[in-house]
């Protein structure tokens, strides 16, 4: 008896591709539960033609060849459950998604899928200054230049003032407190993103705290590190931030212009003309990470979370 594969067939043959495409194209902005619930299927069904759905759209994008990465790891789970993310920043896409954690065995695994040829070929790496990352990329990629993200290194410095924020709360008590309770958002925050009470209540806790208004200036000044076009600029512009930090007994902003010292080069990077990337794209990434995360909490399948991850910045089929 001779069997025919019939083209137009999804992998479930109870359903056509088109159908299947269907599905996953609903699947994009909605969760599997939804859609099972709308279109009156069985959730497994959903699942399995979202992930076929995913696969073609993975497989018509073709074999990565990137030029510059961007390099980030996403937690899977509670626990410290690491995976790596790679993605192509010319592009805009996510084209691996891999390891067993954070460490340079992971990222040398990276290494290994894009293979020697394409991997001399990456001529940028943006990535935090995680040292397993930054070894491996050396090794694997030696024509590779190195340039730290910025949103990561902001992020190093919104923690160190929400640890002068933590400081100057012990210091106070009673009353007094009320002003700093509860404003760690409004001072994390870009002024301009905050409305109504926020913006009033931190208009308020800035005019109560001499430190706390000097670190919020300052941390809001340092974002123009990334407007210059020469090292000699972007340097003179980080020790004149770091002078105004004498006398200020801001100790968790020293050590964070000691980090800054310490990496430079790959901070400054980003003065060169041709490495001008979209250094947003990774963030973008992340965040629309955590939201299907979070609307798929609990499920545990790997492959789809890794199809998720590659598909998600696709265009629809």
């Amino acid at each position: 008896m001779k069997q025919e594969r019939l083209d137009w067939l999804a992998n479930n043959p109870s359903y056509t591709k088109r159908f299947a495409f269907h599905i996953g194209r609903r699947c994009r902005s909605s969760s599997i539960q939804d859609v099972a619930k709308e279109q009156l299927l069985d959730w497994e069904t959903v699942k399995t033609l979202e992930m076929q759905y995913m696969r073609e759209q993975i497989k018509r994008a073709g074999q990565p060849r990137p030029k510059v990465i961007g390099v980030d790891e996403i937690s899977i789970r509670k626990g410290h459950t690491y995976r790596i993310v790679v993605s192509d920043l010319e592009r805009r896409r996510a084209i691996w998604f891999g390891g067993k954690d954070r460490s340079e065995e992971s990222m040398d695994a990276f290494f290994a899928f894009l293979g020697e040829k394409r991997s001399k070929r990456v001529r940028l790496a943006v990535m935090d200054m995680w040292k397993p990352f930054l070894k491996s990329t050396n090794k694997k990629a030696p024509e590779a230049a190195i340039l730290f993200d910025k949103f990561h290194i902001l992020r190093h410095l919104g923690e160190a003032l929400d640890k002068v924020r933590k400081q100057e709360y012990a210091k106070l008590d009673g009353e007094k407190r009320k002003f700093i309770k509860g404003q760690k958002y409004a001072l994390l925050s870009h002024k301009e993103n905050l409305q109504g009470s926020a913006r009033k209540n931190l208009k308020i806790l800035l005019a109560a705290n001499k430190r706390l208004n000097t670190a919020y200036v300052l941390k809001e000044s340092f974002g123009q590190l990334w407007d210059y076009n020469r090292e000699a600029w972007a340097r003179k512009f980080f020790e004149n931030w770091r002078d105004q930090l004498k006398w200020q007994r801001l100790k968790p902003y020293e050590k964070f212009a000691e980090m800054i010292d310490a990496h430079w080069d790959g901070i400054v990077a980003y003065c060169k003309p041709e490495n001008k990337v979209p250094l947003g794209f990774v963030e973008g990434l992340n965040n629309k990470i955590r939201v299907f995360q979070r609307r798929a909490y609990g499920l545990r399948d790997e492959e789809y979370l890794r199809l998720k991850v590659l598909s998600c910045m696709l265009p629809e089929i």
